[in-house]
């Protein structure tokens, strides 16, 4: 897929003629300034890998399929750390899902190799939390200072809740789109599932498309198979089911409120990272870094080896006080 985006990334630009000898576009050119130099067209070199968190961070990036019998493979980036030839280089995680997350950034603190990192979070709800086995950090806490917080522990449906988007719901809201009827339906379903079979908790009904478009029973039939269950085993079409679908409102008024703290729990989530990263010893900011109604994952947790003010000049107003706030010590317990 993402080498599918970048063909289409360098047609686009081929169309807009900045590639190449063509040369930029006439909107680009200005009597005062020259034309910027045209781009090469050549993608992004993808490298597939394996990570394993609990891995020496040498050995962090590892070829994609499990080691078999043989001589020990090697980093398919061919260097200690992830560097190619001996380059240090840049790690990005874009939505790195639960634990991977806080794998790039402990693979950051303990590899010289790795200049710097720019962060953005998803899936918090996948994050292990403690107790773990011996020799496994947990994802959540990862600083000392907020391991020693009472009540620091966060719950599956706090840190769930966390990943939800309060401005792109709070659109649904006012516009009371027919889309709202979907979490009634999800609530149902995880109902009658954990009715069948008490032992399934947070069974993770994967999204279905254009669910409000479609009867409960049609959802069901739908979602069901994606958690190994036969619809044909649980009844769908009964007096309790009407009852709950009745009960929408309660739903949307729910889970509004849960998303009303959802931005105490990533905060928490992030500032726990930012910590982590000052406890290490490193220069750090959370960069708001565009408007979360493009994206509510929109706050990119950024660090360095060297000093932040050149790197963070511009991306934000407040970006200094940051960075001022990241070189501090860390809060005492």
């Amino acid at each position: 897929m993402a080498e599918h985006f970048d063909r289409e990334l360098l047609r686009e630009l081929g169309k807009r003629g900045v590639l190449g000898n063509e040369g930029p576009p006439q909107c680009c050119q200005t009597p005062t300034r020259r034309p910027p130099p045209p781009l090469t067209p050549r993608g992004p070199h993808h490298v597939a890998g394996r990570l394993d968190p609990g891995a020496p961070w040498g050995e962090f990036l590892l070829p994609p399929d499990p080691p078999g019998p043989g001589p020990a493979a090697r980093n398919p980036l061919g260097g200690p750390g992830g560097a190619e030839g001996g380059q240090r280089v840049l790690v990005t995680g874009l939505h790195a899902c639960g634990d991977l997350s806080p794998a790039l950034l402990r693979h950051f603190t303990r590899s010289p190799a790795v200049a710097a990192i720019a962060s953005v979070a998803c899936c918090y709800m996948k994050l292990s939390t403690p107790p773990q086995p011996p020799g496994c950090p947990p994802g959540y806490p990862l600083s000392s200072w907020v391991a020693t917080l009472p009540g620091h522990e966060l719950s599956y449906r706090a840190r769930e809740a966390a990943c939800h988007a309060l401005e792109e719901y709070a659109g649904r809201l006012r516009r009371q789109s027919r889309s709202l009827r979907a979490h009634c339906y999800r609530a149902i379903l995880e109902t009658l599932i954990r009715a069948a079979h008490p032992g399934m908790k947070h069974p993770g009904v994967q999204t279905v498309k254009k669910a409000h478009a479609l009867s409960f029973p049609q959802y069901a039939r739908l979602g069901l198979p994606r958690v190994g269950l036969d619809p044909a085993t649980i009844p769908l079409e009964t007096e309790a089911v009407g009852a709950m679908l009745e009960q929408q409102h309660k739903v949307v008024a729910f889970f509004s409120l849960t998303l009303l703290l959802a931005p105490l729990v990533e905060t928490l989530i992030l500032l726990d990272r930012l910590l982590y990263l000052r406890e290490q010893g490193f220069q750090c900011a959370l960069v708001p870094l565009f408007n979360p109604r493009f994206s509510p994952r929109n706050l990119v947790l950024v660090a360095a080896r060297t000093p932040l003010g050149t790197v963070l000049a511009g991306l934000d107003e407040d970006s200094s006080d940051d960075e001022d706030a990241g070189g501090a010590e860390p809060p005492s317990s």
